[in-house]
């Protein structure tokens, strides 16, 4: 238990030893006002935060997040083959293909894969 206690303490001291030499030695400079601001996609934040804003990359990130979560949707489903019969599983497979599909074709329709402006 000692040997434990005095081990925790030691791996302690070695982590914050190399906090502080990081510290120390570290370049950074505290007056480079490029560094030390928040990066927000490209903007700068001190400046008017009523400057236009493309609605073609806001749909496409919609849409990236929409696949994204279909492909975290789509694995169970693939596991579940094994559990569940086959027909029941075409079944709903067949039904969230055509919700997908359905939403593709009206972000088609919408003109939101269209990259023009």
């Amino acid at each position: 238990m000692i040997l434990l206690l005095m081990l925790s303490f030691f791996i302690i001291f070695i982590c914050n030893m190399m906090m502080f030499l990081s510290l120390i030695l570290s370049k950074k400079s505290f007056m480079d006002r490029e560094k030390n601001s928040p990066f927000e996609c490209g903007f700068d934040p001190i400046s008017s935060a009523r400057i236009p804003f493309s609605l073609h990359f806001f749909l496409i990130t919609m849409i990236f997040l929409i696949f994204d979560i279909e492909i975290a949707l789509i694995f169970p489903l693939i596991y579940s083959f094994y559990l569940v019969n086959f027909y029941t599983m075409m079944k709903i497979s067949f039904f969230f293909l055509i919700i997908l599909l359905i939403g593709l074709y009206h972000e088609w329709n919408q003109n939101m894969l269209n990259w023009t402006n």
